[in-house]
């Protein structure tokens, strides 16, 4: 059974920083681009950043470029979004993902595909 499980969320004061965690198991982790989204309230869901499963690629949404950095550790089956100078624009619940794509938009999840996993996501606030 696929799991993934953030952590690493919580309360921080504009401009502080916060480091979430995905742990995952069950799946091959090494062959998955693993991904951030967030979820604001009122919102619909939003990508944030994702990291290819090989080469390590990354990608951001413009709204975090040069704030927000993700990385992954395959010995630990485990990826990271490390957030700096955080916002009250950032305050959402961040979910990470494990999926398989390609293309061009292999940073996102391939809707024909069956074969994301999703976490049950972590909450960030963000108070100005």
């Amino acid at each position: 059974q696929v799991q993934l499980v953030e952590s690493g969320g919580g309360l921080v004061q504009a401009g502080g920083s916060l480091r979430l965690s995905c742990a995952a198991s069950g799946l091959t982790f090494s062959r998955y681009t693993m991904g951030w989204f967030r979820q604001a309230p009122g919102k619909e869901r939003e990508f944030v950043a994702a990291i290819s499963w090989t080469f390590g690629i990354t990608r951001y949404t413009d709204s975090v470029k040069g704030r927000f950095t993700i990385s992954r550790d395959n010995a630990k089956n485990t990826a990271y979004l490390q957030m700096n100078s955080l916002k009250p624009e950032d305050t959402a619940v961040y979910y990470c993902a494990a999926y398989v794509s390609g293309g061009s938009r292999w940073y996102l999840p391939d809707a024909s595909r069956k074969d994301d996993y999703w976490g049950q996501g972590t909450q960030v606030t963000v108070s100005s």
